[in-house]
């Protein structure tokens, strides 16, 4: 064999190797991942890497914001509540009726987090507005079961149980709404096309995601600089044997083109874990009436804290205009 043909060939095999390593490389990679995403069961993570993932550093500011008035929420008194799932999983929720309620909701909370702390400090003022409020478990988190959290794709049913759980428990001429924030935003986002019972009159969403796909990918590819293509059809695949679906099984911006009922957005505009663009995205989708609320400043899940009084000004003008029978009806319903 030549020189000419010996080199040929070894450049060829150490191509071949390295496009095994770097395959065998992101494979490993993307099952980490896909078990930090999805799994009940957290892999250990580095603050630092941690930090990255979020792509912002101000978990700390957050905590201590929010954990007094998640323990305060948490030890109000109220009942807990079982609910078995489609595939039957034990849902757990937290129900606070109101003596005199002018409307209820159903909260879901966001990835990796809980119902108190991400509605502990918009609980008083729920409150305040003699809203009866039923904090959902998200499952394969908390208390609730499943081995796995769905990035919405599965929790929106979930969603639809607890709606009509509401619906049992309350006067029929109480308005209805669907609250969540981030992956809780995604989930009450993707029921838009689902048969809800009537009462739902809105959804209220604080800094959703449009799809398990679009965050995996923003994720991968801004905050932790990952070349996404790399690891695409492995994430996939893996999301798909975990839950039963795929990372592109359905998105908020299809639901929301055909919304069956009217849709509140919020979002901050240096949000690093879920960009911004994503919540102009489902707004521009969504076919329904919709309100839009866009916080200067504002990173993951602080809008309500940098303009309290605005975000609650925007809440106060949806129930008043979507509250009444009359009002929603002009909206079509199948």
């Amino acid at each position: 064999m030549d020189k000419k043909r010996k080199n040929i060939l070894m450049v060829a095999a150490v191509a071949a190797f390295s496009a095994a390593a770097v395959g065998i490389g992101a494979y490993f990679t993307t099952k980490y991942l896909v078990r930090l995403a999805l799994d009940r069961q957290q892999p250990k993570i580095p603050h630092r890497a941690q930090t990255r993932l979020r792509g912002y550093d101000n978990c700390a500011m957050m905590l201590e914001k929010t954990a007094p008035l998640g323990k305060k929420l948490q030890e109000t008194t109220h009942h807990l509540v079982n609910l078995r799932s489609y595939d039957e999983e034990l849902l757990v929720g937290h129900w606070f009726p109101c003596a005199n309620p002018k409307r209820v909701i159903v909260a879901m909370h966001g990835w990796r987090s809980s119902w108190n702390g991400d509605f502990g400090a918009i609980a008083d003022f729920w409150k305040k507005q003699n809203c009866s409020v039923l904090y959902a478990e998200q499952r394969g988190q908390g208390q609730s079961g499943g081995q796995y959290m769905g990035f919405g794709m599965i929790e929106r049913y979930d969603c639809l149980e607890w709606a009509k759980w509401v619906c049992t428990q309350t006067p029929e001429h109480l308005p209805v709404y669907l609250a969540g924030v981030s992956m809780g935003a995604t989930t009450v986002l993707l029921t838009a096309n689902m048969d809800l019972p009537p009462r739902v009159k809105g959804i209220m969403a604080d800094c959703g995601f449009t799809s398990a796909h679009s965050i995996f990918k923003h994720v991968a590819g801004k905050n932790l600089r990952l070349p996404y293509k790399l690891h695409d059809g492995f994430a996939n695949r893996q999301c798909l044997k975990k839950t039963g679906m795929g990372t592109k099984a359905c998105s908020t911006v299809e639901a929301l083109a055909q919304s069956k009922v009217p849709v509140l957005f919020a979002h901050g505009t240096d949000d690093h874990f879920v960009p911004v663009e994503m919540t102009y995205e489902n707004y521009t989708a969504c076919s329904a009436p919709k309100r839009l609320l866009i916080v200067p400043g504002a990173d993951h899940g602080m809008s309500y804290f940098m303009e309290k009084q605005r975000y609650e000004q925007a809440m106060l003008d949806f129930w008043a205009e979507f509250d009444s029978d009359s009002t929603n009806n002009a909206f079509h319903r199948p």
